[in-house]
């Protein structure tokens, strides 16, 4: 898993509330086992036509949007069915990090194993921070995991809080496999115990 310390990215605001899993991807694009590819489906609906044309008024279709690592979403986020196919099209489309007043349970540990980091923030902020990337006509902001702070453009720091093992998870981008080995020498002294 791809470690996330610090990253200063294009950040797309997204101020959609409950926004499920089947709106994150289709189940219908979820046929596959492996998970490149899947971006192209990130958003199917709200981001082309029935007939498969862009929309050109969607923000991941925007020039600058493309290009977007961060997005700042609205409450509830990634609610729903319990698919990583979610989470593996954000991904595979570059998101690498989620800023939000609130997250879907199953959605959010979902994240965490696959290195996506999602910022909890009050929904004001996460409304100001929308208003803020499009004004700054969607200048770079930074998320510093290891502070626990967002800077945006202007110098402005937002800080906040991360459970601490999901915080070092990410740091150390660590899967649930590479957490379980970190204890191999143990694991091999039990075993030879029995």
């Amino acid at each position: 898993m791809e470690r996330f310390d610090r990253m200063t990215a294009i950040a797309a605001p997204l101020p959609l509330a409950n926004v499920d899993t089947d709106m994150i991807i289709p189940a219908r694009f979820m046929k596959g086992l492996t998970r490149s590819g899947l971006g192209t489906h990130l958003f199917r609906e709200l981001r082309y036509t029935p007939d498969g044309a862009e929309r050109a008024d969607f923000i991941l279709n925007h020039p600058v949007g493309r290009h977007a690592r961060i997005l700042v979403a609205d409450r509830n986020f990634g609610c729903g069915s319990s698919r990583e196919h979610a989470v593996w099209a954000l991904a595979d489309f570059g998101i690498r990090c989620i800023v939000a007043s609130s997250f879907g349970d199953i959605f959010a540990g979902n994240a965490r194993k696959n290195g996506l980091l999602l910022v909890r923030l009050p929904h004001g902020v996460c409304e100001r921070l929308r208003e803020e990337i499009a004004l700054a006509q969607f200048a770079p902001l930074t998320v510093d995991l290891i502070e626990q702070r967002i800077i945006l453009a202007s110098g402005e720091t937002i800080d906040f809080a991360i459970n601490p093992d999901d915080r070092r998870t990410l740091i150390e981008g660590l899967d649930d496999i590479a957490r379980t080995l970190r204890h191999e020498a143990a694991i091999a002294r039990f075993e030879a115990s029995l």
